[in-house]
């Protein structure tokens, strides 16, 4: 039994990081475009909230790179916790403020669909797999960003800190 919720939580976690990916989009020196600020390096701490009322500690980090048009983003996100981790990669496009691509995590061969808007250090995205959704709200301020994330299966929620460098 154990293994077995681990295992889901495991998955559901992997769903959760992609929602990640986006708290540090990125824009390779562009100094506009829906993902303008969001470039280099992130790393960052936060919470995990769980239905049963639990919460775990999670860390994050991540390299996003822009293509040089700025409408393509190619990403890659590791993040931890005491019971998990996860290894993920999207590949998104941009057309205006909209945003769509996809994800996978390729330690449990989990892979989804994401869509959403991008712009103003902003980024809202819908993000799921086969058995997951999520919603994702995230800001960006500099070199601070906060990403929350809610979804109604075993973690009910994450809320991160992220910061560039």
């Amino acid at each position: 039994m154990t293994f077995f919720w681990r295992s889901g939580l495991a998955i559901r976690a992997a769903g959760i990081g992609v929602a990640l990916l986006f708290s540090a989009s990125a824009s390779h020196a562009q100094s506009s475009g829906p993902f303008a600020g969001f470039d280099g390096a992130w790393t960052g701490t936060g919470t995990v909230s769980l239905s049963d009322g639990s919460t775990e500690r999670i860390r994050c980090k991540a390299d996003y790179k822009v293509a040089g048009s700025g409408l393509n983003l190619k990403q890659a996100l590791s993040c931890a916790s005491d019971s998990y981790k996860f290894n993920l990669t999207s590949d998104v496009t941009s057309q205006g403020d909209r945003i769509s691509g996809n994800w996978s995590e390729s330690s449990r061969n989990i892979f989804g669909n994401l869509q959403g808007t991008a712009g103003g250090g902003q980024i809202e995205v819908f993000v799921e797999a086969n058995g997951f959704a999520a919603n994702l709200s995230l800001r960006t301020n500099g070199t601070k960003q906060t990403v929350q994330i809610s979804s109604k299966g075993e973690i009910r929620g994450v809320n991160i800190t992220m910061t560039k460098g």
